[in-house]
């Protein structure tokens, strides 16, 4: 987990998040309250906010789910980026992070893109599914329990359509995915999920060594 990007020394960080990325004052508020959390790590960097916000935008997604939302940033970032019709729904356990999350995003006025489901994410990807919407979703953001990361991988690849894009956050994993002698569970299943990725004919893919390792896949 990071919430900068990995393998750049701080002064280049500083020197790269001060002259690309356009924080909206909310966004910065909240960065800078969770910055004092214990957890604070769990945050995604503002340069990879920005960057899923551009990717939407330049997708002209309205339709989007987010796995994971601790204090609201990343939905927030997205939320931003979405038409006003536009919608997320956001999936976490925590109705303690995410009272800070649902503040903020009054704050911004953006509630009303997002629908909160505090439920664990399997039953709720589970629901949509049932539901009907298979194939409907522009966008996807995985940032949850990485235990479950290869289950979320393969119902929100049924949940998003042909031409959409799912992101899956963390995949270096601190580094530890390219130590063969790390062999924690968590790691063994990140590093096994990065090459089954990598072999997976369903979509395009592309490792982006931003913050802790965003993967883009685009579905076939």
């Amino acid at each position: 987990m990071a919430n900068q990007t990995l393998g750049i020394e701080p002064k280049l960080c500083e020197y790269l998040q001060l002259v690309s990325v356009r924080e909206h004052s909310i966004l910065k508020e909240l960065r800078q309250e969770t910055a004092s959390y214990p957890m604070a790590r769990m945050q995604i960097a503002p340069e990879q906010g920005q960057f899923m916000a551009l990717l939407v935008q330049l997708m002209r997604a309205k339709k989007t789910i987010e796995l994971g939302v601790f204090r609201g940033y990343s939905a927030l970032a997205v939320a931003l980026a979405l038409p006003d019709d536009g919608k997320i729904i956001a999936c976490d356990t925590s109705e303690e992070y995410t009272t800070t999350a649902r503040h903020y995003w009054d704050k911004a006025g953006v509630s009303h893109k997002i629908d909160l489901r505090i439920a664990p994410a399997l039953e709720t990807l589970d629901e949509l599914i049932s539901e009907g919407q298979s194939n409907t979703f522009d966008f996807a953001f995985i940032d949850a329990d990485k235990s479950n990361y290869d289950s979320y991988y393969e119902q929100v690849l049924k949940l998003v359509r042909s031409g959409g894009l799912i992101a899956i956050d963390n995949v270096l994993w601190g580094g530890k995915v390219a130590d063969k002698d790390i062999k924690d569970n968590r790691t063994k299943k990140m590093r096994a999920l990065n090459e089954k990725i990598h072999k997976d004919l369903r979509v395009n893919i592309s490792l982006i060594p931003i913050a802790d390792g965003l993967t883009l896949l685009l579905k076939r």
